[in-house]
């Protein structure tokens, strides 16, 4: 099914950052944004245990706990567990993220895909977000970025675990959909090619921006659009860099990947076209994408999100780019 009517808009909140992701966050400031993302009509919020060790969730229910639960669509994940033994935040293997959410709480998480671990890291989720129920639920980093050369066989504990649970609990009214939330395509394009279990939807992470885009329009998009599988795009920042920021793929970014940002943002000074509204706008006009989730740990950031959305964006602008090499030729272009 598609997720596209289930969705209150375009635009969600992505809360990877209120984890304290790069830096401490104090609790008032993580408050103070959700509730910016609120009073600017998002409706649509997607978090996960693995955000600070459940940091994330927690500073999200306590906002949300105190307003009508039809009126927003909440999202968490799944494969990880949180536990209530302590372990040092810097020292977790995290792969090639290493060093993220290392200002979290110093609570244990363990991997697991098992059924029995999805129902728990649910029941547990539903208590840290102060509510009874969640609409989406997303297999968290069944990739290579997470787990290395070990990844299919993650993947196939997933596939006889966390999806053949999630794919009950959808058909039994539990949760509304379920899909996998990746930083890479391989494990949505294997998801794909499955009998079964059938996701929903796919959140992917950093794949689909202005930086990233070619490997995901080679099959992954056109699949899933010719299957109805939408995408939600998180990321659209590419971890920052294309908002001011100085990190990609959330560490700090590369040379070439600086130079590529400064081609994009002079392009953009000289059609007088917002360098966010050009990320989101991008991301939004592939007919595969539901929505996206950009981040923020101020709520000034939220306001420079909504308006960037809205945003007129000159197709000049577009053809510029994609002359000078910047977008691949087949991406779809806004209206």
């Amino acid at each position: 099914m598609s997720i596209k009517n289930l969705l209150p808009g375009r635009l969600g909140f992505g809360t990877a950052p209120l984890g304290n992701m790069f830096r401490a966050i104090p609790d008032e400031e993580a408050a103070a944004t959700v509730q910016a993302a609120w009073d600017h009509g998002i409706r649509y919020f997607d978090t996960a245990p693995f955000y600070g060790a459940g940091l994330s969730e927690i500073r999200l229910g306590e906002v949300l706990s105190g307003m009508p639960r039809d009126a927003y669509v909440l999202s968490t994940k799944v494969g990880r567990v949180i536990l209530d033994e302590a372990e040092d935040p810097v020292a977790r293997d995290l792969g090639e993220k290493g060093g993220l959410f290392e200002h979290g709480r110093p609570n244990k998480m363990v991997n697991d895909y098992s059924a029995d671990a999805t129902l728990r890291s649910i029941e547990d989720s539903l208590k840290r977000l102060r509510t009874d129920r969640l609409d989406i639920v997303w297999v968290h980093d069944v990739a290579q970025d997470f787990h290395g050369d070990e990844w299919l066989a993650r993947y196939e504990t997933a596939r006889t675990g966390a999806f053949r649970v999630l794919d009950r609990l959808r058909d039994e009214g539990v949760i509304r959909a379920w899909g996998l939330g990746v930083n890479r395509v391989e494990p949505l394009e294997v998801t794909l090619d499955l009998d079964e279990p059938r996701p929903d939807a796919f959140l992917l992470a950093g794949r689909y921006t202005l930086l990233d885009h070619e490997r995901a329009l080679q099959r992954l998009l056109p699949a899933a659009a010719g299957r109805n599988v939408d995408i939600v795009v998180g990321g659209p920042y590419s971890s920052g860099v294309l908002a001011g920021g100085t990190h990609f793929e959330y560490q700090q970014a590369p040379a070439e990947i600086v130079a590529k940002v400064e081609r994009i943002k002079a392009l953009a000074a000289r059609h007088g076209v917002g360098i966010k509204a050009a990320a989101l706008q991008f991301s939004l006009a592939h007919p595969a994408t539901a929505a996206v989730i950009p981040g923020a740990t101020r709520p000034g950031r939220v306001a420079e999100d909504v308006a960037a959305l809205a945003e007129t964006v000159p197709a000049a602008f577009w053809t510029a780019l994609r002359e000078e090499g910047l977008i691949a030729g087949n991406a779809p272009l806004p209206a």
